[in-house]
């Protein structure tokens, strides 16, 4: 009976989709603190191109990063739908991503998230460790700890 339990019961996950040019990622929904929209963000010279500044937010200071320099998808393009999604991780803190656009929260369980794209590695880094199938629809689950892997901004 345990093992019928553990068969039907799927490990699920839920994402915040966000859209960066014309492709969607997914955000594991656990590492999100805040989702903002587009403010001032100060210049901090001798940081590297992919990030922006920093911003203030309700008094704390947050580096914010642009996905799309890091992973080399040209200069970002703001418009009413860009956000700045806050991350808050273990190590580094706060810390900002700049996207296009915020589209949904959707649920994924392991079985609908192809993992192979961790095992293609061409570089030393990936952005994506895996694709997860939402409907017709094919959404690149980000590698978080891969993007935000060093936060000097301060």
């Amino acid at each position: 009976m345990a093992n019928e339990l553990e068969m039907t019961e799927e490990e699920k996950i839920q994402y915040i989709v966000v859209k960066i040019g014309s492709e969607h990622y997914g955000i594991n929904i656990s590492l999100v603190d805040n989702i903002v929209r587009m403010q001032k963000i100060t210049r901090v010279p001798k940081v590297p191109n992919y990030y922006p500044g920093i911003i203030n937010l309700r008094g704390e200071i947050v580096p914010v990063m642009s996905a799309r320099v890091k992973m080399g998808l040209g200069e970002d393009v703001i418009t009413n739908q860009s956000r700045i999604i806050i991350l808050k991780l273990e190590v580094q803190g706060l810390v900002g991503i700049v996207v296009d656009a915020v589209r949904e929260v959707i649920t994924l369980g392991e079985s609908e998230i192809d993992r192979t794209a961790q095992n293609s590695r061409k570089q030393d880094t990936t952005y994506i460790n895996g694709i997860g199938k939402n409907g017709d629809e094919l959404i690149s689950i980000f590698d978080i700890n891969s993007i935000v892997d060093e936060v000097s901004v301060s």
